[in-house]
């Protein structure tokens, strides 16, 4: 079994390798490839990677490659994980919008669409190659945000993929710490969106623990989640950290145009440059834990189980996005939604589900119109198509803002949007 690496460069690459490693057993891997364009870092992430996979007595062959082609070249997996514009398109998307009275974040708002449309693009070409080099029935996984707009785009598009979270197995673990339970006893009723989800049960032997737990470590997940711990117990859910750009959008916007504020696309840019020095180190041959201040806990268990499932076709319930097909009622069969889902070889199967409160569903049958609108703009390159994105967008939605914010997203972007900016002929 071969897997391809997108963005093997990246320094969560690490988490990837030590979640293969640990579980080789479910997931035995030939072939790892490591993707990447930029040469310098691929060499320090693929020497820490090597190191630490001869650590490990990893039996198989590690490469690592600039070229498209030999990566995907009979792949079973291509795991997804690249950042198009790195850290400071990030940067940009979060202090752009600010200064147009909009929430800044790179992926909701306007800085989640603009993301998306530097990303779909180049995450559909990446498909196309992989279903003419890959492996017969080969897998993408993307993990590349906005994984709901990439994931919608990938299968509209007919694609063999299923878009991959943390924070579905995030909250199981912080479950599971607080109730002193092994985690994977833990069932959430984790649904919506991909970030803009609510676990509205968290069952443990047949019970529901989760009013237990909001009554007992309330203020706990009130900081872990941002959101007011009224509206936690008034909802009766643990909603994904990124509904608190949504329940507290003005006090965000506030405290980003506070003089003094530190974007966090400058604080992981500070945080990769130490890890990437600590990646030199020769004799490092273990994940280091500076990686924890990264971000995206549980990615390499969550991302080795789905690829382990898909292969094995063991059924078992993980959380991932993937088609509706009548599993929340009131949306679309083919639109994009994260819930838990039952992974075979034929693909994760989203388990039914109870229907939305009202209060969820509005917010949820919002966004999902912006997300639809995202694609098409990404796809098509259009500037009208962007203006409604923005129009439609929870976090804009007035049109004069909109009509400046698509101006200012375009032009900042423009080197990443070919389809928008298209050569002379």
């Amino acid at each position: 079994m071969k897997v391809a690496v997108v963005g093997g460069g990246s320094t969560y690459t690490p988490e990837l390798v030590e979640g293969l490693c640990d579980h080789a057993d479910r997931l035995p891997v030939d072939e790892l490839v490591l993707l990447d364009p930029d040469a310098e870092r691929l060499e320090i992430v693929g020497g820490l990677c090597a190191r630490m996979l001869e650590q490990r007595g990893y039996a198989g062959t590690l490469m690592t490659t600039d070229r498209r082609d030999e990566a995907l070249e009979g792949a079973s997996f291509v795991v997804v994980q690249l950042r198009v514009g790195g850290q400071t398109a990030r940067l940009c998307d979060e202090t752009l919008p600010p200064r147009y009275g909009c929430l800044g974040q790179e992926t909701t708002g306007p800085g989640g669409l603009a993301k998306a449309l530097r990303t779909v693009p180049v995450v559909l070409d990446l498909a196309a190659e992989t279903a003419r080099r890959g492996a017969p029935g080969a897998w993408l996984v993307d993990f590349t945000n906005p994984v709901g707009i990439v994931t919608q785009a990938l299968l509209d598009e007919g694609h063999r993929a299923v878009g991959l979270c943390n924070v579905g197995i995030t909250i199981q673990r912080r479950v599971g710490h607080y109730l002193d339970v092994e985690p994977d006893r833990v069932e959430l009723e984790h649904v919506g969106l991909n970030h803009l989800t609510w676990a509205r049960s968290a069952t443990v032997d047949g019970v529901d623990r989760l009013p237990e737990l909001l009554e007992r470590f309330g203020p706990e997940v009130e900081l872990e989640s941002g959101v007011d711990l009224g509206l936690l117990r008034m909802l009766g859910v643990w909603p994904s950290y990124y509904l608190h750009y949504y329940y507290r959008r003005d006090a965000e916007l506030a405290e980003q145009l506070a003089e003094g504020y530190r974007p966090r696309a400058a604080v992981v840019r500070d945080l990769e440059a130490t890890l990437l020095a600590r990646y030199r180190d020769p004799t490092l041959v273990t994940k280091p834990k500076e990686l924890s201040y990264r971000g995206g806990a549980y990615y390499s268990l969550a991302a080795v189980r789905l690829m382990a499932s898909l292969s094995a076709g063991t059924g078992d319930v993980q959380i991932v996005d993937v088609r509706n097909e009548g599993a929340l009622p009131g949306l679309p069969d083919d639109a994009v939604v994260e819930v838990p889902c039952t992974v075979d070889r034929d693909g994760a199967h989203p388990l039914a589900q109870r229907v939305l409160a009202p209060e969820m569903a509005g917010l949820v049958e919002h966004a999902k119109a912006y997300e639809r609108l995202a694609v098409t703009a990404a796809v098509h390159g259009r500037r009208d198509d962007v203006v409604r994105a923005l129009v439609a967008n929870p976090l804009v939605g007035q049109y004069p803002q909109a009509q400046r914010m698509a101006d200012a997203l375009l032009e900042a972007n423009r080197h990443h949007l070919p389809r928008f900016f298209p050569e002379p002929a």
